[in-house]
């Protein structure tokens, strides 16, 4: 485990040099891997897995989409795909990557086959951190363990096919084995991570909540409606607002930030641009400043947990759900934004 310092504070990572894949391979030679979900995690982990050399089964209802789609990624029912039961019951580490709602339905039917020695494995700390609230509690002999990539699983798959990786928190909150720690560290190789570092449950379900919400998805949509809305109502066009807000953000900037960071970017950008980014950017962090301590205090209090657990529960929520993304999808923002996307060369 290397320790880095991030300006003064130091961190525990582990990076694929310290811990490579023949490590791995040695840690998880005996463990049977049963992926329980192929939604929006399963397939990256599960297929990362495979084709690094572990061996993998997967956990799904039969005859459902998800199902079919994992036939079509080449798992063979009654070999390597099953139902959720049996392979829950045949796994020696259990990945549970349900949502966080089907976590809680199906926890009652996984709970008997966390028999002594096995490994729960989580890549979200909600089921664990909110417990009081989803009912998920693990048997004292096995392990409980997270790793959580920091992006959706098919990016996770993505940047796996072009030989990249996708950066990984990692926790242990049980240790029955003694071996939770290497067995976590394993699997946050194997899944594909670039580098892993270390977390609680607690902590990334906090930071987890708070950045979906916030930058990741909540606060930048905000934003982008924010500024193209003041655009349009001073009489400038959707194609140029819609530029001006997204298209030069998503295609221009934000790579020139991955790949250097935003400092890099900036002395790449016009003199101008510079000098009104860097006058007026601190104006924009004290304005949503106190939105963020909201959303996390909200965070931490347990009632965003909570709202998502009620929203979920409904059964109806499928159909609400579709009908607030149809909005979004039909604002007028958006509708130019496929526009000015069919429009990009090649």
């Amino acid at each position: 485990m290397a320790s880095l310092n991030f300006g003064g504070v130091q961190e525990n990572v582990v990076t694929r040099e310290e811990f490579p894949l023949e490590k791995a391979h040695k840690v998880l030679k005996d463990e049977l891997i049963a992926i329980i979900g192929y939604g929006v995690q399963g397939p990256g982990q599960a297929l990362n897995l495979r084709d690094n050399g572990f061996n993998v089964i997967v956990g799904q209802r039969q005859n459902s989409p998800t199902w079919h789609k994992a036939v079509q990624d080449g798992w063979i029912p009654g070999q390597t795909l099953f139902d959720i039961e049996e392979a829950a019951r045949r796994g020696s580490i259990v990945q549970y990557l349900l949502s966080d709602a089907a976590q809680i339905a199906v926890w009652p039917q996984i709970k008997p086959h966390l028999t002594a020695g096995k490994a729960l494995y989580f890549s979200h700390g909600f089921g664990i951190t909110y417990s009081e609230r989803t009912g998920i509690v693990p048997p004292p002999d096995i392990d409980v363990i997270l790793v959580a990539p920091k992006g959706s699983g098919t990016s996770l798959r993505r940047l796996f096919i072009e030989g990249k990786g996708l950066n990984s928190s990692y926790a242990v909150a049980q240790n029955a084995s003694g071996r939770a720690y290497d067995r976590v560290i394993a699997l946050g190789i194997g899944i594909g991570s670039g580098y892993l570092f270390e977390t609680t449950f607690r902590n990334e379900v906090f930071s987890d909540l708070t950045g979906e919400r916030g930058t990741l998805m909540g606060a930048i949509q905000g934003i982008f409606a924010a500024q193209y809305e003041c655009l349009r109502r001073h009489g400038h066009s959707p194609s140029e607002a819609f530029n001006e807000t997204v298209e030069e953000l998503t295609q221009s900037l934000m790579p020139l930030v991955a790949e250097n960071g935003m400092d890099w970017m900036y002395a790449n950008c016009s003199t101008t641009a510079q000098r009104g980014a860097l006058d007026w950017w601190q104006r924009f962090r004290d304005a949503v400043a106190p939105v963020f301590d909201e959303l996390y205090q909200s965070v931490a209090s347990g009632q965003e947990a909570q709202r998502s657990i009620d929203a979920n529960s409904q059964p109806d929520y499928r159909a609400k759900l579709e009908e607030e993304l149809r909005q979004l999808r039909e604002s007028e923002m958006w509708q130019a934004g496929r526009v000015v996307r069919s429009l990009r060369p090649g």
